[in-house]
């Protein structure tokens, strides 16, 4: 993975984690600042492993093996729009436009998908649909569990 790509992953990871983030800073305003930037730094870095996942996790459910030639994986041209909807649609803009920006990333990297497994078209954007479904259900179990065991422990 280049440098590149990890930058634009990151940017991208800390852009949806501020989203997410934001609102409770807002309700908290005595939050220090130190746990502010750990929290978006530990949260850009999962959403950014995630996101990093994406790609792979759909040639996988596609059933083509990863191999070195003509792997699917992300480059500057297919991350760059994923990097410009997590700056543009914070969670916090309304699920609806997160959707949909999502639905459009999700079609724009369903042509190169297709294109390394030899996939039509809309198998393999249902293959990413499935697969960044998935993967935002699974963090968002995630990220209710830590509120969870955080709630718990404030109120011990």
């Amino acid at each position: 993975m280049s440098p590149a790509i990890v930058v634009l992953l990151l940017l991208a990871g800390c852009s949806e984690a501020a989203g997410r983030i934001l609102p409770l800073v807002a309700r908290r305003p005595g939050l220090s600042r130190t746990a502010v930037a750990g929290w978006l730094l530990s949260g850009g870095l999962i959403e950014g492993a995630v996101f990093a996942l994406w790609p792979l996790t759909a040639w996988t459910l596609a059933g083509a093996a990863p191999s070195s030639s003509g792997a699917f994986l992300w480059t500057p041209g297919l991350l760059a729009p994923l990097t410009l909807t997590a700056v543009l649609a914070f969670p916090m803009l309304g699920p609806l436009l997160h959707l949909l920006l999502f639905a459009g990333v999700g079609a724009g990297l369903a042509g190169p998908l297709a294109a390394a497994t030899g996939l039509a078209w809309w198998p393999a954007a249902g293959y990413l649909a499935v697969t960044g479904t998935g993967l935002a259900v699974a963090v968002a179990g995630v990220r209710r569990l830590v509120i969870g065991i955080g709630a718990t422990e404030v109120a011990v």
